[in-house]
């Protein structure tokens, strides 16, 4: 067992050469919380006191976030290494938070894989990050894995609203200031002027509200959202009289737990609530910005705070960056709903009344980057994750290294047969059947590498309701392709009801496919593919 280390805290959260077999492909491309913080000697008395005699360990471990990293990892490693991980079979990667057990399999680590790309929930990364060891290698295998060509794919966000969708981003990532994966920026509401009071708020999974902001009872310094760099996150925007709304932000970088920066200066958002905003006092002639996706914007690297927006919500990548005082906020007065009689949004004001509201355009925790981080359904990809395995595990056991090499080798060509029965079988469903209909937006790379289009799904993010939009698009899309069969991620049965439902009604079939994690029947990648690969042909054919 190695020696252990001092003791290491974890941060609270709101988040060789190339082996002969190659990819060989043969074929062309067609939040809110917290987790709570403790020392290693908290958790081990073997840790607290160095002379209690603990079982010999002569084997290196190795440490991955999922069980698909795990399985990867073991068929590299063999019976050289010890290979854990720390979201459970069955367990969602994207909400996952971690236990104290979890951070002693970092700190005694001799390699740390992650997937990243924000595939894992925060509070995750930031565990790992500030509990494996100097030296320790700590690797972000989506990240890395372009080094061995794999192929990625944007995660794009075509949401029809009829208002603006306004959420909060970070850009950049604070390389010069030191920052790394786990650091984050606090986004802070430090003024408000009005007629009425402002709420931003997330409705979460099961439909209950977490606050960003509140300027009910004044804003301090719980007025706050933590993002990591490089991530945005949505929610809802409340406004309870009609009028103008100047809001004012700052920003700071908490780098580590040492070292925190003021990113900018203060800024201010002016908001036209029901009223006209081309005759907002001191805008004449701004921009108005009435629909699209946007984001009060932190950028780490420029020192700025500003809005950063696709003004035609078509997902195109025709970004631009607005200047807090050139930009006017349209809140039109068909933003107006009726507050929802549940006790839980009396923060509001009394059910029935009315406020103007920039609606959230999903439910649930929604924090997220700009590359699809499921690279692992493209086999290429995972021979690409299986390729840095080994070079991270003969870097930390050099002796290993030929068994390591041999492993590797004989596991690239058991993907290399795997691909090519996903692309045979795939390819063997009629073109006009081969639509997939999920769960949540995971399945992208799976639709790209084997010709098989993306049809639709649920809510682009697992720990999430649907809203009526989406439930129509979504019978719609079923109805049109005449698609015979919908997908259900069976760790996601729970909060499945819609996609169930809608089946029924439409008398179409239900079957499962495997997305993030594994459970009792299907217990490796291989047969994850596989399984995935036949479960479509048949239900589809």
């Amino acid at each position: 067992m190695p020696d252990p280390v001092q003791p290491a805290v974890v941060s609270p959260r709101s988040d060789v050469d190339r082996d002969d077999a190659g990819r060989g492909r043969g074929r062309g491309r067609g939040r809110v919380g917290r987790v709570a913080a403790t020392a290693c000697g908290v958790l081990l008395a073997a840790c607290a006191h160095p002379g209690v005699a603990v079982e010999e360990e002569t084997r290196p471990s190795v440490v991955t976030t999922t069980g698909i990293l795990a399985d990867l990892a073991r068929n590299v490693a063999g019976e050289r290494m010890d290979v854990s991980q720390l979201v459970p079979d069955g367990a969602d990667p994207h909400s996952y938070e971690p236990t104290l057990q979890d951070v002693r399999s970092i700190v005694y680590a001799d390699a740390a894989f992650s997937n990243y790309m924000l595939l894992e929930d925060h509070s995750i990364i930031r565990m790992i990050d500030a509990n494996v060891r100097e030296g320790v290698p700590n690797v972000s295998l989506a990240e890395a894995a372009v080094r061995y060509a794999a192929e990625i794919i944007p995660l794009v966000e075509n949401v029809s609203l009829d208002t603006v969708w306004l959420g909060l981003r970070v850009r950049g990532t604070g390389e010069e200031y030191g920052a790394s994966r786990a650091s984050h920026v606090n986004l802070r509401a430090t003024g408000i002027d009005g007629p009425g009071e402002l709420v931003s708020y997330l409705t979460e999974t099961f439909g209950n509200p977490a606050f960003y902001f509140s300027t009910a009872d004044g804003l301090t310094d719980e007025d706050t959202t933590r993002l990591p760099p490089d991530a945005h996150t949505h929610m809802s925007w409340a406004f309870t009289e009609p009028g103008i709304y100047e809001l004012t932000m700052s920003a700071e970088l908490v780098v580590d737990e040492d070292t925190s920066i003021d990113l900018a200066d203060e800024t201010t958002f002016t908001f036209a609530v029901g009223t006209n905003p081309h005759e907002v006092a001191g805008h004449e002639g701004s921009d108005v910005l009435a629909h699209g996706h946007a984001d009060v914007a932190v950028d780490i690297d420029a020192g700025q705070i500003y809005l950063y927006a696709d003004p035609h919500g078509g997902g195109d990548h025709t970004q631009r960056i607005y200047a807090a005082d050139e930009v006017v906020i349209e809140v039109p007065n068909r933003a107006l709903h009726e507050i929802p009689p549940d006790p839980g949004f009396r923060f509001l004001g009394r059910a029935g009344d009315q406020i103007y509201q920039l609606p959230q355009a999903v439910l649930g925790a929604h924090v997220h980057g700009e590359i699809d981080p499921h690279l692992w359904h493209d086999v290429g990809n995972a021979q690409a994750y299986v390729e840095i395995i080994r070079d991270t595990l003969i870097e930390i056991d050099p002796e290993g290294a030929p068994d390591y090499r041999e492993n590797a080798r004989g596991y690239l060509l058991e993907l290399e047969r795997l691909d090519a029965y996903m692309a045979e079988t795939i390819e063997d469903i009629p073109a006009s059947r081969r639509y997939l209909v999920t769960t949540h937006d995971a399945f992208g790379y799976l639709g790209a590498a084997y010709d098989l289009e993306i049809a639709g799904f649920v809510t682009p993010n697992p720990a999430t309701e649907p809203s009526m939009q989406e439930r129509r698009r979504l019978v719609e899309t079923i109805r049109n392709l005449e698609i015979p069969a919908v997908f259900l991620e069976p760790n996601l049965i729970a909060r499945s009801d819609t996609l169930t439902e809608t089946a029924q009604d439409l008398g179409v079939e239900v079957c499962p496919i495997y997305g993030d994690a594994f459970d009792d029947e299907v217990t490796t990648y291989v047969e994850m593919m596989r399984f995935n690969a036949a479960i479509l042909h048949e239900c589809l054919s």
